[in-house]
């Protein structure tokens, strides 16, 4: 008999690709469904929804009207709305699209099979938006690496409450897996020759962990743990909140050679009236001590951030407060959005006082500056050598491999495949927009 076939399209971000790929491990493991890249084959097709761009909700109808037609020419098919969007509108979908037969949320992946048996025996939608706390990672299959490197979500939802925010109220408060779990995960992904570990989060450096002696361990404490283990060569984690970016966790920088010269640490703005206004917890000033040390503790720490444009009642004054901690701080990456309200946010209230014209402009400002940094960190960068953890082939060349430099940039080399989960010294030839370029001189012997 054959195996029925899985479609999932993800948007989003890291913890979603994560989800995702949970969600095609447990329907494997109780249904035989093999994943696949194309929707017009698939018995089961999901959607892992983000709330966070603007529009999400109406993306996701208008990606479903794209999609009933395949329910149409196969009766039999599973439509599945799962992530942000779902437990924001919950049993709305099924109001406005009534051809869905699952809705879940980002904590109930694990109860996708029970679901869909349900959805198949009663033939109408199952909703499922619940919190029910840790129980999700309880319930996952082990874990299967697919490469070199892997996510392991180490908590989930955010206690933060920022008011442009929606994760608090689609993920839930803040919840922590026992170290022991996070630890035996990262065991078994380095024994399926995983090298890079990246530690997930809404908010990653509020984890606590609980331990087996009752303590409660932190994020640095658990990079340092995982440092220790036998195969991991490298160590990262996102996404980063800065009110809890401990000295601890700065310390882990200097002590630690395995985590990476990389940080994403959202700032959001830079003034400190758009900041409260934000709740955000920290002024631009404790932000930019925050970024001193650290690069005190790794002086080639590269940096990268979110930052919102046009936030309500923000002024010409407000803008430059944020140009000026671009500079400060030196960000050579940046991930930049004009703001929009977010429904069910506090700041969806205010209203949204910056003419949609003075965003843009404002925006494309700053991701001109950021541009400018990022194009200067890249050019410095030629001449020395960098660890790459090859992980493909190159896009543009097979006889080139590519991975990623502890920075976070991608480096592309002459090499091939025997390479791939190796980490090699390379030597920067040639700084791109997008990547690297340079010349192998030495890689590691163990795989």
């Amino acid at each position: 008999m054959p195996r029925g076939k899985l479609y999932i399209k993800t948007f989003g971000c890291q913890m979603n690709s994560y989800d995702s790929d949970k969600m095609a491990d447990v329907l494997a493991r109780s249904h035989q469904l093999d994943r696949t890249h194309n929707p017009d084959e698939a018995d089961v097709l999901l959607l892992n929804t983000c709330s966070v761009r603007e529009k999400a909700q109406e993306k996701v109808f208008s990606e479903l009207g794209r999609l009933r037609p395949l329910k149409d020419r196969n009766p039999g098919l599973l439509i599945g709305v799962g992530g942000c969007v779902a437990s924001q509108e919950g049993d709305a979908i099924a109001d406005r699209a009534p051809y869905v037969d699952l809705v879940f949320g980002p904590q109930t992946v694990h109860r996708l099979p029970e679901m869909v048996d349900q959805a198949r025996a009663k033939r109408r939608t199952v909703v499922d938006i619940s919190f029910p706390e840790i129980e999700k990672f309880d319930n996952l299959p082990e874990p299967r690496a697919e490469g070199p490197t892997a996510f392991v979500s180490v908590m989930e939802g955010c206690s933060k409450y920022c008011t442009f925010c929606v994760v608090p109220y689609t993920r839930g408060e803040e919840i922590s897996r026992p170290l022991d779990d996070v630890l035996t995960e990262v065991a078994q992904l380095a024994e399926q020759g995983v090298r890079e570990i990246t530690f997930l989060g809404q908010n990653v450096n509020a984890y606590r962990g609980a331990m087996a002696d009752g303590a409660t361990a932190d994020l640095a404490l658990l990079i340092h743990y995982t440092a220790e283990m036998p195969g991991i060569q490298r160590i990262r984690f996102t996404t980063s909140h800065p009110a809890e970016f401990t000295d601890d966790l700065i310390a882990a920088y200097a002590e630690v050679p395995k985590l990476a010269g990389y940080l994403h640490l959202p700032v959001q703005a830079g003034s400190d009236r758009i900041l409260a206004m934000m709740k955000r917890g920290h002024t631009a000033a404790e932000y930019l001590d925050k970024v001193r040390r650290l690069r005190e503790a790794r002086p080639d720490i590269a940096l990268s951030t979110d930052i919102i444009v046009g936030f309500p009642t923000e002024s010409d004054s407000d803008f430059a407060a944020t140009m000026n901690v671009i500079h400060e701080a030196g960000f050579d990456h940046a991930f930049s959005f004009n703001y929009s309200p977010r429904p069910g946010t506090p700041a969806a209230n205010l209203a949204d006082t910056v003419p949609a014209d003075e965003k843009s402009k404002r925006l494309q400002i700053l991701q001109n500056r950021v541009r400018q940094q990022g194009m200067a960190y890249a050019e410095a960068l030629v001449g020395t050598t960098q660890q790459v953890l090859v992980e493909r082939a190159s896009v543009k060349s097979p006889n080139q491999m590519a991975g990623r430099a502890g920075n976070n940039r991608w480096v592309n080399f002459d090499g091939d495949a025997a390479l791939i989960g190796r980490m090699v010294d390379v030597v920067i030839t040639e700084a791109l927009p997008n990547s690297l370029r340079g010349r192998m001189v030495s890689h590691s012997v163990a795989a």
